[in-house]
């Protein structure tokens, strides 16, 4: 198969397995391809031992991989901060080098363009995203097992009513039928799904709230602005990528991180262990959480 045929396969595998389904004129027309050559394709795909089921009409899912294929997820998908960084990598490289502009080139046919934020990162969690994704479009109700809380310290079954992904697909936002509100629940933290024949009796309620660069949610966010120097500011992107879009150079050769954000503690957690390199230019809220976060220290 030569290269532009690869390129269009990877690209009907990206779509056939995210957790948008398309029917066979929209791969088409997203492809650039004749629909007659989409079967095709998919013809190819399961005789190569991929599963490839028909949902309804002219609407099919790649479900399952070969049992001795490579972890092709791994391949394919990148999450929005795993796609920031390598085209942030690639922009690096100078003008000259031969590879910058190849890389690009294929970076862009897979996924047409290299933000990459709409595009599933399922890694080992692949049967999990497959079953949440499944809830959102058949609009029903799922039993997440054994779930690790952070917050509540626990394990155990939520009965919840999952209706979108995050933007990195690390969480999936679902109403919380036992607690009544909306949450966001880490995918990495579900040990299995159970999807229930009920579909959504809380539809109405179901929202999402922001969620920052230190990926924290709240409903409520705040402006901080922060003087950061090179060690801080590299600390910073390194750690949470997206953090660079809110980055600026200052006019004395320090940085300046101005975003809004949900809440103090993730943004604090960071600020606390970087003492001296960072200077809080706004935001009392984060000033009275320090104060307070620097008390608790010291009954440890």
């Amino acid at each position: 198969m030569d290269q532009p045929k690869m390129e269009r396969m990877l690209r009907l595998m990206k779509f056939l397995s995210g957790s948008v389904n398309y029917s066979v004129p929209e791969l088409a027309s997203r492809l650039g391809m004749s629909p007659r050559t989409v079967y095709r394709y998919i013809d190819t795909l399961r005789s190569s031992g991929f599963a490839v089921n028909r949902l309804y009409g002219d609407t099919y899912k790649l479900c399952r991989l070969p049992k001795d294929a490579v972890e092709i997820d791994r391949l394919v998908y990148f999450s929005e901060e795993e796609a920031y960084l390598v085209n942030s990598l690639i922009d690096k490289l100078v003008p000259s080098n031969s590879l910058k502009a190849n890389l690009k080139h294929k970076l862009s046919a897979i996924y047409g363009s290299t933000s990459i934020a709409d595009y599933v990162d399922t890694k080992g969690n692949a049967a999990i995203v497959e079953a949440l994704g499944r809830c959102i479009q058949e609009r029903r109700k799922a039993v997440l097992k054994d779930y690790e809380s952070g917050n509540s310290h626990t394990i155990r079954d939520r009965l919840v009513e999952p209706f979108a992904f995050t933007t990195d697909y690390e969480d999936v936002w679902g109403f919380d039928l036992e607690d009544s509100r909306n949450k966001t629940f880490k995918i990495s933290r579900i040990s299995e799904v159970t999807v229930l024949e009920d579909e959504w009796s809380e539809e109405s309620s179901h929202r999402k709230s922001p969620t920052d660069v230190f990926r924290m949610t709240s409903d409520v966010t705040t402006r901080v602005v922060l003087g950061l120097s090179l060690y801080a500011k590299n600390l910073l992107v390194e750690e949470y990528p997206l953090a660079a879009r809110c980055i600026h150079p200052a006019p004395d050769g320090t940085w300046t991180f101005d975003a809004e954000v949900c809440g103090m503690r993730g943004v604090g957690r960071f600020v606390s262990g970087l003492a001296g390199e960072i200077r809080i230019v706004e935001g009392d809220d984060l000033r009275a959480y320090l104060h307070e976060y620097s008390k608790l220290l010291e009954t440890i």
